[in-house]
């Protein structure tokens, strides 16, 4: 088949190399980055394309979906869609497509990873047995995980998984969303803050964007507390960084696991001294097995949208 009788997809942003093969096999795709000038491209160009692959970290903004006028379909590499302009593509009669549940699993590992280390120092303890630290004395006592109190914020998809891999370490759970959900066997608690004070550990799952702007800010640390953990795997947005560097460097929490950051991969250096602190390059999702899973779920959206009308797995 020609790639003048195959859909015309424009990609943002380099994928997986195997999705990229996989699409270019099927569709006629061309990468948005090999342009000097993408608005002088697009404005050019910008009609002969149907579809769009991009990933939460690039999305898609009004001024890109506009571009397109001809769009009628993206297919996104992620879970979170706050990079995407969900309302004007709905206008516009664009179908949106992404990957969740494929990656719960690996987040919710990752989340206990952090936990793990925030509250027992493995990687902390390892920077002491490599300086040659342990030939002078044995290294600080850490905190207990087992039986401690486990507030997740976002009690989501990946929040449930989160909650499950609680009861393995006999945890007591409660969480806090916009609302109780009705199936949920947690406590619910009605406040961010009310949360922060009862929880040994706070874990961040809820959705970027912004409504969740800073929601964790400076009083929720301070209601958390100073023996209290913040773990976040959610979006940078979601945390106030000045305020919570402030809080680690000052004592008034304990200890911090992240994922993520508001200007990734910028991190502000002032974390890099902080011992109270993990500090992970975005990675929940990155394993083999979950990464290969999100992009055959781009490519099945895809493929689904030009076979039966619609993608596989739409954003709610």
């Amino acid at each position: 088949m020609s790639n003048t009788t195959r859909p015309r997809i424009l990609q943002r942003g380099r994928l997986l190399p195997q999705l990229e093969s996989a699409l270019a096999a099927e569709f006629d795709v061309h990468l948005l980055d090999a342009e000097q000038d993408n608005t002088a491209w697009l404005a050019e160009h910008g009609h002969t394309f149907v579809a769009l692959t991009s990933s939460a970290r690039y999305g898609a903004d009004r001024a890109l979906i506009d571009a397109l006028p001809n769009l009628r379909v993206i297919s996104s590499f992620g879970v979170g869609y706050e990079t995407i302009d969900v309302a004007h593509a709905r206008e516009r009669g664009i179908q949106i497509g992404y990957t969740p549940d494929v990656l719960n699993d690996c987040v919710a590992d990752t989340a206990f990873g952090l936990l793990m280390d925030a509250a027992r120092r493995f990687s902390a303890s390892d920077r002491f047995v490599r300086r040659g630290e342990w030939l002078a004395g044995q290294y600080p006592l850490t905190t207990r995980i087992s039986g401690k109190k486990l507030g997740i914020l976002g009690l989501g998809r990946i929040g449930r998984v989160i909650a499950r891999r609680a009861s393995g370490f006999d945890m007591e759970v409660r969480y806090h969303n916009r609302r109780a959900l009705p199936d949920a066997p947690f406590a619910y608690e009605p406040t961010l803050h009310g949360l922060a004070r009862w929880a040994d550990f706070l874990v961040v799952a809820s959705a970027g964007g912004a409504e969740t702007r800073k929601l964790v800010d400076a009083g929720v640390l301070e209601a958390l507390g100073p023996k209290g953990f913040l773990i976040n795997i959610s979006r940078g947005s979601v945390v106030d960084e000045a305020a919570l560097l402030d809080a680690l460097r000052e004592g008034r929490i304990a200890g911090a696991g992240l994922d993520v950051f508001e200007r990734e991969p910028q991190v502000p250096e002032a974390f890099f001294a902080l011992d109270n602190a993990v500090l992970l390059p975005h990675v929940a999702s990155a394993t083999h097995e979950t990464r290969q899973a999100m992009a055959d779920l781009v490519f099945e959206n895809l493929r689904s949208f030009f076979a039966e009308g619609h993608v596989k797995v739409a954003v709610p």
